[in-house]
This record gives C-alpha cells, sequence and structure tokens, in this order.
C-alpha cells in the first residue's frame, strides 16, 4: 500500500491518502557509468514518476550537513567530530615519487675528457618525506655504482627545512650534500601525484652526453699488420690453442725408477711448453700434476765457455740458438726436454688436424704402450673342515670380513611355523645306545633340521638336545655342489646319516603325510607310499605318478 501525504499538511494519521489509479511504482536510476568508471546520479523524479518537493542538495550541501551536529537548544550549531585520523605510513606507504636526473663528476687528469655525466634516479617517499639516490650499473664502467645516497632526510637551508615532495619538480637542481643533480624527468605515478596536488610539472629535458661516452660507443679501430712474425698477430689467432701430446717418461734405469705417462701441451700463443704427470690410483706418488711449469724450451745454445755460471744464471736469448717448435714433436718419436727423454706414443684430435694443414703431415699411428695385463692366479677353495655351516665356511675363504649367506626371505615367510617331525632309532653296535629314540624336526622355512632325544626314566643316559638347527649334508656330498637332506629322502625305514651317526626312520607325524600329499608334484611316490603304508595300514595304498 503506498500512501502520499496531502501537500501543505502535517505528516500526521488522516492526513495522507493513497491514489487508487497510480499503477507505476518504479524508482529513478540513480547510478550511471562515465569511461568505465561509476558515479552517483540525483533522482530528478520520485518513485512512479511523481514530483520531488524536497529541495535538491548538492554534494557540498550534504558534506557540510554532515559535519553540523544537531542540537535541541538555540544557538550556534556545534561543529562535529573530525573524522577519524590516518597516519602517513598508512594512507602513503609504498608510494614513491621516482625522478630521472644526472649529475656532472669532473676529470682532472685526462686527456681524452674534462667532465663526465652520470645517471642517477631520485626516489622520494611519501610516508616519511625520505630520499634516496640509485646510480644504475652500466656494463665495463669501472666505477662502483648502485646505491649512491642512502635512504634518509635531507635538509635544503641552513636552517634544518628538509626537502618535501612540494619542492620537487622537472628541469630544477637540487643540492645533496655539496653535489648538484639536475631532475630532468618523472614517471607517471609521479606525474599524476603532483598534477593532483596542484603542482605545474615543467617540460623534461634530455640528458647531455659527455665525450667519454661517445668514444665509447664508436667502433673499435682495427690494424692490419702484414708481418708474419708479429707477436700481436700471433696471440690473437692461436690464443687458447694447444697442441696436446701423450707421452710416456721411461725411468727404469735409475733407482726406484718406472714408466710414468705424461702430458706435454705445446702453446701456439708464445711457443711454451707444459708437462703434466698422469697419476693413476694407488700408485703411491705426491699428487702433483705440473711435472714441468709452463716456460720456452731451447733446443740448442751458443758454444758457451766453461766458466759459464749455469747453475747461477738462467739461459738468455742471447745464449739460444733455436727454440722448441712444434716441428720437433711427432707421434712415434723421441723428444729430449732438460736432460730427459720422452717417447711420444699418441696425440688428439686438434693435434692431428694442426699438422694436416700447416705441416702436411698425415701419419698418426698410435703406439701401444700399456703394459701387459698380469695373470691372475686362479683361486683354490681350500677343503671342508667340518666347522660350521658350509656356507659359512666358504664366506671366509671370499672375503676378509665374511659375510653372512643370502636366505630365501619368500621362503622364510611362507613356510614360517611348518615343521615335519619324525621319529628315529639310532643305529649303532654299542649295546647301551639300543632302545634309545630321537626325534627329527625338519623346519621347512630354512631347510635346517634339530635332533632331540627324550628323557626317558631309569635309563642311564640323559636325554636333551642332540643336533641344533642345522643344515645336515648328505655323504659324499662336495663343496663345489653341496647336496643336503630333505623331506624326499625321509622315507620310513630309510637311514639318515648325520655326521657319522646313522639312525633309522621308524614313524612321522600326520601332519608330515598330509603336507606331502599337498605337494605330491615335488616328492616322489615312494616316500609318500611308505608314510601311507605305516600309518594308515588298514587303509588301500594310493598311486601316485612321480
Amino acid at each position: 500500500m503506498n500512501s502520499q501525504p496531502v501537500h501543505g499538511l502535517p505528516f500526521l494519521p488522516g492526513n495522507t491518502y493513497r491514489d487508487p489509479t497510480k499503477t507505476a511504482y518504479h524508482r529513478s536510476q540513480t547510478l550511471t557509468y562515465k569511461n568505465g568508471y561509476s558515479r552517483p546520479l540525483l533522482p530528478t523524479v520520485g518513485i512512479g514518476g511523481d514530483p520531488i518537493h524536497v529541495n535538491q542538495l548538492s554534494q557540498a550541501d550534504l558534506d557540510e550537513l554532515a559535519n553540523k551536529r544537531p542540537t535541541l537548544t538555540y544557538g550556534q550549531a556545534k561543529q562535529a567530530p573530525p573524522s577519524s585520523f590516518v597516519p602517513a605510513h598508512v594512507a602513503f606507504d609504498k608510494k614513491v615519487l621516482k625522478f630521472e636526473a644526472y649529475f656532472q663528476e669532473t676529470v682532472p687528469i685526462s686527456q681524452d675528457e674534462r667532465c663526465r655525466v652520470r645517471k642517477v634516479s631520485l626516489y622520494y617517499y611519501l610516508e616519511d618525506d625520505s630520499m634516496s639516490v640509485v646510480e644504475p650499473a652500466v656494463e665495463n664502467s669501472g666505477i662502483p655504482q648502485g646505491t649512491f645516497i642512502k635512504r634518509q632526510r635531507h635538509p635544503k637551508n641552513d636552517f634544518g627545512d628538509h626537502y618535501h615532495w612540494k619542492d620537487l619538480n622537472v628541469a630544477i637542481n637540487v643540492t645533496l650534500y655539496g653535489r648538484t643533480f639536475r631532475l630532468v624527468s618523472c614517471d607517471r605515478l609521479t606525474q599524476d601525484f603532483l598534477e593532483s596536488q596542484g603542482i605545474e610539472l615543467n617540460s623534461p629535458e634530455e640528458i647531455p652526453t659527455d665525450a667519454f661516452t661517445s668514444l665509447r660507443r664508436e667502433p673499435d679501430r682495427t690494424f692490419t699488420t702484414s708481418s708474419d712474425f708479429d707477436k700481436l698477430k700471433q696471440f690473437l689467432t692461436m690464443d687458447k690453442k694447444v697442441l696436446r701430446f701423450f707421452a710416456l717418461w721411461d725411468d727404469s734405469d735409475s733407482m726406484f725408477g718406472d714408466a710414468r705417462s705424461v702430458i706435454i701441451h705445446y702453446y701456439l700463443v708464445d711457443d711454451t711448453v707444459e708437462i703434466r704427470e698422469v697419476h693413476e690410483r694407488n700408485d703411491g706418488r705426491d699428487p702433483f700434476p705440473v711435472l714441468m711449469k709452463r716456460q720456452r724450451l731451447p733446443k740448442s745454445l751458443k758454444n758457451l765457455n766453461d766458466t759459464f755460471p749455469r747453475t747461477v744464471l738462467e739461459v738468455s736469448d742471447q745464449e739460444v740458438t733455436e727454440w722448441y717448435s712444434p716441428r720437433d714433436f711427432a707421434v712415434g718419436a723421441h723428444v729430449s726436454i732438460l736432460g730427459r727423454t720422452f717417447f711420444l706414443y699418441d696425440c688428439d684430435g686438434y693435434t692431428k688436424e694442426f699438422y694436416r694443414q700447416k705441416l702436411g703431415v698425415s701419419d698418426f699411428k698410435a703406439v701401444d704402450v700399456k703394459k701387459k695385463a698380469e695373470e691372475e692366479v686362479a683361486k683354490e677353495i681350500p677343503p671342508y673342515n667340518g666347522f660350521g655351516l658350509l656356507e659359512d665356511s666358504l664366506q671366509n675363504c671370499l672375503s676378509l670380513v665374511p659375510k653372512p649367506p643370502k636366505k630365501d626371505v619368500i621362503k622364510m615367510l611362507e613356510n614360517d611355523h611348518k615343521v615335519l617331525r619324525y621319529a628315529l632309532a639310532l643305529e649303532s653296535m654299542n649295546p647301551e645306545d639300543k632302545g634309545r629314540r630321537f626325534i627329527l624336526s625338519y623346519y621347512l622355512s630354512d631347510d635346517t633340521i634339530s635332533i632331540f632325544e627324550p628323557q626317558i626314566r631309569n635309563f642311564g643316559i640323559i636325554g636333551g638336545k642332540f643336533l641344533e638347527k642345522s643344515r645336515v649334508p648328505k655323504p659324499g656330498s662336495s663343496i663345489d655342489s653341496p647336496s643336503y637332506y630333505g623331506p624326499a629322502d625321509f622315507a620310513i625305514g630309510g637311514v639318515v646319516e648325520v655326521f657319522k651317526h646313522r639312525f633309522v626312520i621308524t614313524d612321522a607325524d600326520e601332519y608330515v603325510l598330509k603336507y606331502m600329499k599337498a605337494h605330491a608334484d615335488i616328492y616322489p611316490s615312494g616316500v609318500i607310499i611308505s608314510l601311507e603304508k605305516h600309518l594308515h595300514p588298514e587303509a588301500e595304498t594310493p598311486t601316485f605318478q612321480s
């Protein structure tokens, strides 16, 4: 229901009425967009197109009314309390003004330049009115660059006043610690901020160039020398080009001497030679790779007097008539260097290509200087002494620290707690051993056997453990191919020889028969039939296929 007050009457009950002919109740649009930004729009008509009788107030009037505190007494209206205070470190956090600038540095001792222009970036932090100057790094400038002036507040006069963002503009000079910086431009954010605060920016300027920067932009000068003996040409063309020969120094004639493998490097850039020793593992020598340091080697000297102090003075260029060159090195030849003879037996691929192109040499057949491999002595395993298991005794022969034999873990997990038990009678010539009975337990998890003798009262022999868990080899088995007792060998009436003691199998558990029937494909039928006849003599004898 829509009720409208009558114009001129107070808004009291009974002074309002509803228009029954009114059907439109839509509101005017109060939000519009311009250039992608939303802005409020004051309505011109009321609900359903009715005229608005209240005064239309501007935004300034609304702001003024918002600052007025309502009062019920006469007199001047009181001002509303100010809005909440926002500190500068919150309002201007991460807001930085950036200016591009430069300064001139005098170069006192130079024939090419008098002053040098150095580019910097000046940063003004609005949160605490501090400034910093950073010089961008220039490649190969030779000047330590980076942070030029640390972030701090800078005084602008002798009265202690500090620089403010109102004092900054484009095309002005800023003096910091006696050095004058010329501001030439700023970024877009700085420009928008200063213009929003009513500061009119000057026209940007260009950074001038100095003589040294212009000289660096010019291409390098080139020189052409036709001489074949030019050292600069040799350095530029032969730099990092090295001839490598694999040689052998045979020092077997001296005491404790032997043949040593070395590598001879010939540096084409300055015709120097270096010898490096190749160390082998466990050769017993100190790990000093350089046998002879890099130097020029004289090949022939002048006829010097006997009084020439060779041990005191070094040989100079005046005493040398010829130096070693690449022509003096060849694969398959001997080279005498400082009193030692080296046999060159091979070289690398670059050395071969260099000799083909420069000297026309194509014979690079490598010489085999490898030592003949010594014949290995066959290891003989000593005979088994009977102590311990056969596998444990074998490990003592294979390594200094014996390792335990590997076990079949899958078999141990599948056959855990599975034991086959048999009754045994000792076969002996001694009359005292007659009547002794034993129990043989076969453990399927690790194929071991244990024998226990039950205690018989007033028998005269103390019973107990006769054999601990161990694998029992069959008579005649060898160390190379040992053969151990298994369930296939335990038939009723069969004989088991355990370390020189003979036992006769007289009985077995019912579980033994069930287990062998379940695995009839791996056990002989004769063993199963003997167990069946002994345990179930009244049953019909079954037939199995072996």
